[in-house]
C-alpha cells in the first residue's frame, strides 16, 4: 500500500517531478559535502573553456542548502510548475518542456549581463506569470491583506520582494521579461492579422506526434450520430476550456514568492488565494 507521499510524489505530473527530483538530489548532494555551490554556477567561461558542460543544468537546480528557505522554494516551484502543467499544457508533455527548455536558454542568454549565477528562481518567476497570464479571473489574497486577481500576482511578488531585500530583484524581473516575451509569441501575436496565425515558439514537429487530419464531413456525421457537440476547434485544443477544473485538485490556491536565487540572499513570501467563485 502507498503512502501518502510517494502517492502525491507520483500524482505530480512527469516534467515538474522531474525538475523538483533533480533540484532535491542537488540539495543534497550539496548538504552531504559531494559537491559545493561553486561547483553549480553559471559561468559561460567556465563552460566554454574548460568543458565544464554540467553548469547550464545545475544553475536552475540549486536552490540553496536544504532548510526552510529549500522548502519554500520547491513549494513556489512545484505548485506554479504543476498548476501550468495540468492546466494550460494539460496533455502536452513535450510541449512544457518545450516551453521550459526555451525560458532556461533565454535566463541563461541574460545571465552574464546581470551576473546571476544561479537562475532557478528566475524560472520560477517565468512560470508564474505564464501562469497568470492565462488564468486572468482567478482571485489571489496576499497575507490577507488586500485581494487581486491572477495578472497581478508577478508584480506583487516583486513588491513585496522589493521591501523585505536592500537590492533589486533584478532575477524577479529577468523571469517577467523571459514570461511575458513566451506569452506574446505564443497567447496574442497568432491572434493578430499580421501574424498570419504562425507561431514562432511551437514545439518542432519533429518532438510532437503526428496528427492526423479527419475531413470535416466525417466528424460532422459523427457528432449527429451520437449526438455530440460540434467538434473543437485547434484553437480549443490548445487552450483547455476550463482550466478551473484542473486547478479544483489543488483545493484553495495560494501564491507564493522567492526572491533572488543568489548563493548569499534568498527572499520568500507566501500568498492564500480564495477561490470561491471560481468555475
Amino acid at each position: 500500500m502507498p503512502i501518502p507521499i510517494e502517492t502525491w510524489y507520483y500524482d505530480v505530473p512527469l516534467v515538474t517531478r522531474l525538475y523538483a527530483t533533480g533540484a532535491a538530489l542537488v540539495a543534497l548532494a550539496v548538504q552531504t559535502g559531494f559537491t559545493n555551490a561553486f561547483q553549480l554556477y553559471f559561468d559561460y567561461k567556465l563552460v566554454f573553456y574548460q568543458n565544464q558542460f554540467w553548469r547550464p543544468l545545475t544553475t536552475f537546480l540549486y536552490f540553496g542548502p536544504l532548510g526552510l528557505d529549500f522548502v519554500f522554494h520547491m513549494f513556489f516551484l512545484v505548485r506554479y510548475s504543476r498548476m501550468l502543467e495540468e492546466g494550460s499544457f494539460y496533455g502536452r508533455t513535450v510541449d512544457y518542456a518545450w516551453m521550459l527548455l526555451l525560458s532556461a536558454l533565454s535566463l541563461l542568454c541574460l545571465s552574464p549581463f546581470v551576473s546571476m549565477p544561479f537562475l532557478g528562481s528566475p524560472l520560477a518567476f517565468t512560470l508564474v506569470y505564464i501562469w497568470s497570464r492565462r488564468n486572468p479571473s482567478i482571485p489571489l489574497n496576499f497575507l490577507g491583506l488586500f485581494v487581486f486577481t491572477a495578472p497581478y500576482l508577478p508584480w506583487v511578488l516583486l513588491g513585496f520582494t522589493l521591501l523585505l531585500n536592500s537590492h533589486f530583484p533584478t532575477g524577479d524581473l529577468m523571469g517577467i521579461a523571459v514570461g511575458h516575451i513566451y506569452y506574446f509569441f505564443e497567447d496574442v501575436w497568432p491572434k493578430e492579422a499580421a501574424s498570419g496565425g504562425r507561431r514562432y515558439l511551437e514545439t518542432p514537429a519533429f518532438l510532437t506526434r503526428r496528427r492526423i487530419n479527419i475531413p470535416a464531413e466525417i466528424i460532422e456525421d459523427a457528432d449527429m450520430a451520437e449526438g455530440a457537440p460540434e467538434a473543437e476547434t485547434e484553437a480549443s485544443q490548445y487552450h483547455p476550456p476550463s482550466t478551473a477544473t484542473h486547478e479544483s485538485r489543488f483545493g484553495s490556491t495560494e501564491a507564493a514568492a522567492a526572491g533572488s536565487s543568489s548563493p548569499n540572499t534568498t527572499t520568500g513570501a507566501n500568498t492564500a488565494n480564495n477561490t470561491n467563485g471560481t468555475s
